[in-house]
């Protein structure tokens, strides 16, 4: 067996002969005419003029070669207590036949369905059914607000909307078609047509003029056939946070994505056909296009969707039901997960109650892993737990440990050594490699490998604005960090100002915007702050307006509840305090660098161009009020 270093460099010398050798593991109509496009940097496509289609490679290929009694999807669901079990003919069936109700209403290659759902096999089946007619769907995650779906209408201008009648939390109902109702009417663009998944537990009331109901259009539809589509169109969209506010489009294409997914699975993950393996995650973040849905249907796996938390349904030790039920083999998830079940079973009680034996390995992704929760997880678990990063914007791992090729050493803080076809470097703000050790803006050099974006939806300036010009010849992760003397990457944190909560990425420009949309605000900033369970907070700091006689207490309040309604509780925004003044310097910037370090507690030095220092001690007052340390704790 190779190592991972010599197919590491292989991959890089040879980037047209590796991923053709990965993409013949694929069936393809029509084999590609040239595995890679770079003519006209920084333009680049893979597996220009070939034909396949997605849907019949995770789904009717497994079922042709026999194997359609394999169970394809595990919905395992604490919140509703029940379990469902689909093999890879009825995943195949069902899909057909929703793919059947998308033509039956008029979608075509091309087209853009939205999907908002919770954590059901539906979801998945929504987004295979319009991989399998070449529609290009946009899955949003169900926590988001109104507000954020109609932006997302907007932008991507769906011919239909899929939706559940509701989530379920633990404790509460979530209804899904009040808030699709109220996107609907802010949104300009007016999609055709809503379909609705009626859960028994809160039904919803349709539109007779626009609503259809899921049972019944399937009851009534003909399966549809896949349709073989262009390695280079679009599968999906999915919304990112941008520093603006506005959501980006990050558009992941047929053929790369196949071929680097079904990679990652065999050669990451170490996950073969026929095994169990569990992201617990959701399906509307990329993580879950990635490893809930496509990945390991692509390669044959079952895969365990999950309905619940890893806290309280019904307690610590959720995740060890569902690997010792199940027979999980590899399992994927956040830091923040493990956070959690840390803070309420330090000791692992729970954990040992359970038969974990036929668990391989641990992988955590989302945000950075603290060596302490990496730590624990190893002690207890007793197999390789594996830190590795990635971005919406890739789609799959850039620096990883490899379980099918070899298990490198593990260095806590690190996700180890970059993936094949990532050259990374880091560079210095004038564009030069830095030496081993020495901090800088980690950046890949281009052509970026499959599965990753090659534009932004409907704004290919935007794409090359954002992640192309600041660095002639290399894609911008946005993220800082080092790589030691052994060429471990750290990564160490955002260089804009979109801040990572619990994996979610969200813009603090976003939050701003809400915030100053209080009539008592005359300024505000946000940051991300450190926060042991979640990874950052976003802490709003808000100054009144001249004369308001409303308490500060009761504003601050009223800051949190609208950034919950008009984002969602996603954005898990607790920490709002009014304060007197700003820090800002003389030219009008706000010091958030500066809030940040203090709220961290790390060292910081008075910056020299500070308008008024009196500012930084109502900054530490504002966090001794909030009581932030014992929320960081």
């Amino acid at each position: 067996m190779s190592s991972y270093r010599a197919i590491h460099e292989q991959s890089l010398a040879d980037p047209e002969g590796f991923w053709a050798e990965a993409a013949r593991a694929l069936h393809w109509e029509r084999p590609w005419d040239r595995v890679l496009n770079f003519d006209e940097p920084p333009r680049y496509r893979w597996f220009e003029g070939g034909i396949l289609n997605t849907c019949h490679n995770a789904v009717d290929r497994h079922v042709a070669a026999g194997r359609g009694d394999q169970v394809a999807i595990i919905h395992d669901s604490p919140v509703t207590g029940t379990t469902r079990r689909l093999t890879y003919a009825e995943l195949q069936d069902q899909v057909a036949c929703f793919a059947g109700v998308l033509r039956a209403q008029g979608v075509e290659k091309g087209d853009r369905v939205i999907v908002y759902m919770p954590m059901i096999p539906e979801a998945a089946i929504a987004m295979l059914a319009c991989a399998r007619i070449g529609a290009v769907h946009s899955v949003v995650f169900g926590g988001f607000a109104a507000k954020e779906l109609a932006t997302r209408i907007d932008d991507a201008t769906p011919r239909v909307i899929v939706c559940a009648s509701c989530g379920i939390e633990p404790g509460r109902l979530v209804p899904y078609k009040p808030l699709v109702d109220e996107a609907l009417a802010r949104a300009s663009h007016r999609p055709e047509r809503c379909i609705v998944l009626q859960r028994p537990q809160a039904e919803a009331q349709l539109d007779p003029d626009r609503d259809l109901d899921w049972a019944d259009a399937v009851e009534r539809a003909e399966p549809a056939p896949c349709v073989p589509v262009a390695a280079t169109d679009p599968l999906y969209i999915l919304y990112t946070s941008g520093t603006t506010g506005l959501p980006k489009g990050i558009v992941r294409d047929h053929g790369g994505h196949a071929t680097a997914l079904l990679w990652s699975m065999r050669h990451i993950y170490g996950v073969q056909p026929g095994e169990v393996f569990w992201t617990a995650s959701d399906v509307g973040w990329v993580v879950g296009h990635s490893y809930i849905v496509y990945a390991p249907l692509l390669n044959g796996s079952t895969t365990v969707i999950y309905e619940g938390k890893p806290v309280g349904t019904p307690d610590a030790g959720a995740f060890w039901r569902v690997i010792a039920e199940h027979g999980v083999k590899v399992m994927f998830t956040a830091p923040t997960a493990f956070r959690a079940i840390r803070r309420e079973d330090p000791d692992a009680v729970l954990m040992h109650r359970h038969d974990l034996s036929g668990l391989r390995a641990l992988f955590l992704a989302g945000e950075r892993c603290d060596p302490e929760t990496l730590r624990w997880a190893e002690q207890n678990l007793g197999v390789p737990v594996i830190d590795h990063w990635w971005q919406t914007e890739t789609g799959w791992a850039i620096a990883a440990n490899y379980l099918g090729i070899e298990h490198l050493p593990v260095k806590p803080g690190s996700p180890t050594l970059p993936a094949p076809g990532y050259d990374v470097r880091i560079l210095d703000e004038t564009g030069h490699e830095v030496p081993a050790g020495q901090q800088g803006d980690i950046c890949i050099r281009l052509p970026l490998p499959p599965a990753c974006l090659n534009t932004l939806w409907g704004s290919e300036e935007r794409f090359r604005q954002n992640y192309l010009s600041r660095y002639p010849g290399y894609y911008l992760t946005g993220d800082a960090g080092y790589r030691d003397e052994d060429g471990y990457l750290f990564v160490m944190g955002r260089i804009d100002d979109v801040i990572n909560v619990a994996g979610h990425r969200l813009s603090t420009g976003q939050i701003e915007e809400v915030l100053a949309a209080h009539p008592a605000v005359a300024e505000c900033a946000v940051v991300g702050v450190a926060d042991r369970l979640k990874g950052e907070l976003p802490l709003g700091l808000l100054v009144l307006k001249a004369g308001i006689d409303e308490p500060p207490a009761q504003v601050e309040q009223e800051a949190v509840d609208m950034v919950r309604r008009e984002i969602g509780p996603v954005a898990a925004f607790k920490l709002a305090k009014v304060i007197r003044k700003l820090p800002k310097t003389r030219s009008g910037k706000i010091l958030r660098g500066t809030i940040k370090k203090i709220a961290d507690g790390k060292e910081w030095t008075m910056p020299p161009t500070i308008e008024d220092p009196s500012t930084l001690d109502d900054i530490r007052t504002a966090l001794q009020e909030l009581g932030y340390a014992q929320l960081a704790a």
